[in-house]
């Protein structure tokens, strides 16, 4: 029996022996009777096991306090206004989502303190969290999110947002916004056979399959993070914590994805990641560190610097350009589920490619080429980004063969070629 149903029953217990007033015998008799009546009652309801706080509804007299600790969201509420109450006292502020009995970690019961500490230090966070469930309407592919907003005073210093969604290749709306942030030269793979990759300021893993199904011309399930502006990195000790803290709270928070998915297993954080990516000095005849792969003469002062992603993860990234920004973009993608976000691309806008073992489509300054390789399907991607000197240069043409024919060859699915359509 919990205390403060102990101390309704003693109150109760108390008034049964406060003395009367001497009445008429009759009356007494009656008291006395009543009196009785209520004693039997309190021993039968002492005897009797207290409520469960989960399974019973809370009696009318309950304390609004506890009924408000029932609540997932009025915790979040009320810890707010406990932070206030402290800061007033002059007590030390603890962070709202560390306040004890106040339920469950942010963002899906999942991020633990130490990750919120790497992520906001010791700041006031504010969490807005939605429950994951995918549009009832229409069933589109994303299931919620979860915002992370850390206050020095009143002022917001640092914001984290985590994704679950469903990467989409039916049509297409996935193919572009997303790799462009989540496909870029500065990430690197997780490593220690996790499907995703990690930056200072990106980080993305993919749910198993085995937990979450996949049907044609869909990508994975997936929870990504972003903080501040993606691809705004520098290769300093900042750079190397940040992607360790965002390598935790991702792989965290899809095991507690999984959780509320009702599926069992977990990841591991990654033991060791690889080294931060830097930006080179461009080799002419090993552009992209691909062997045979040479810029082009015209455009070797506008690429002549280079930066690449590690090898075996999902996608291998290359960005050239300058010390600013890069011009080119271009993407290998081994894995087999990450390549079907370019399903509709590879067969819907733009001019068809043609090649020995596959196919594709070249749309504006893009152009997507889909393998068939000894693995599975391989997607070979080049992108302009900008003009590197005059107008109407169209790198995307003139470095598209040479990249699907030797980086094919590299990985051990050619040989390739690619036919490009009559302009």
């Amino acid at each position: 029996m919990n205390g403060e149903e102990t101390e309704e029953n003693g109150a109760a217990a108390v008034d049964c022996e406060k003395t009367t007033v001497p009445q008429e015998q009759e009356q007494e008799q009656e008291q006395e009777q009543e009196q009785e009546q209520e004693r039997e009652q309190e021993q039968e309801h002492e005897s009797q096991p207290g409520p469960s706080l989960e399974q019973e509804p809370a009696p009318a007299h309950t304390p609004v306090l506890r009924r408000l600790f029932r609540s997932r969201t009025a915790r979040a509420v009320t810890a707010a206004g406990l932070v206030g109450a402290l800061l007033g006292a002059g007590a030390v502020a603890w962070r709202t989502d560390t306040l004890p009995l106040l339920g469950p970690a942010p963002c899906w019961d999942s991020l633990g303190d130490s990750t919120m500490s790497d992520l906001f230090g010791d700041r006031r966070t504010e969490v807005e969290e939605q429950s994951l469930q995918a549009n009832p309407r229409d069933r589109e592919p994303s299931y919620g999110q979860c915002r992370i907003t850390s206050y020095k005073d009143d002022n917001p210093r640092r914001q984290v947002t985590l994704r679950v969604h469903q990467l989409d290749g039916l049509r297409g709306t996935d193919a572009h916004k997303w790799p462009q942030e989540f496909l870029a030269a500065g990430m690197v793979s997780l490593g220690d056979g996790l499907p995703g990759m990690t930056s200072s300021s990106r980080a993305w893993l993919a749910l198993p399959q085995s937990c979450t199904g996949r049907d044609e011309f869909t990508g994975p399930t997936v929870v990504d993070i972003g903080m501040g502006q993606a691809g705004l990195d520098t290769g300093s000790e900042y750079d190397r914590e940040d992607r360790a803290a965002l390598t935790r709270a991702v792989v965290e928070a899809t095991n507690g994805v999984i959780r509320e998915f009702g599926c069992s297993g977990t990841y591991r954080i990654p033991r060791t990641l690889p080294a931060l990516v830097d930006r080179q000095d461009t080799k002419a005849n090993a552009f992209c560190g691909v062997k045979g792969l040479t810029v082009p003469a015209a455009y070797r002062k506008a690429l002549e610097q280079t930066r690449v992603s590690d090898d075996g993860g999902p996608a291998r990234v290359c960005e050239s350009g300058d010390s600013y920004s890069p011009v080119v973009r271009m993407i290998t993608v081994t894995d087999p589920a990450l390549t079907e976000i370019f399903s509709g691309v590879t067969r819907k806008a733009g001019l068809p490619l043609k090649g020995s073992k596959g196919f594709g489509r070249l749309d504006g300054s893009r152009g997507v080429y889909r393998a068939s390789c000894q693995t599975g399907p391989v997607i070979f991607m080049v992108e302009q980004l900008d003009q590197p000197t005059d107008e109407g240069v169209d790198l995307t043409r003139e470095l598209l063969p040479g990249y699907v024919a030797a980086e094919a060859e590299r990985i051990g699915c050619g040989p390739e070629k690619v036919t490009l359509p009559n302009a």
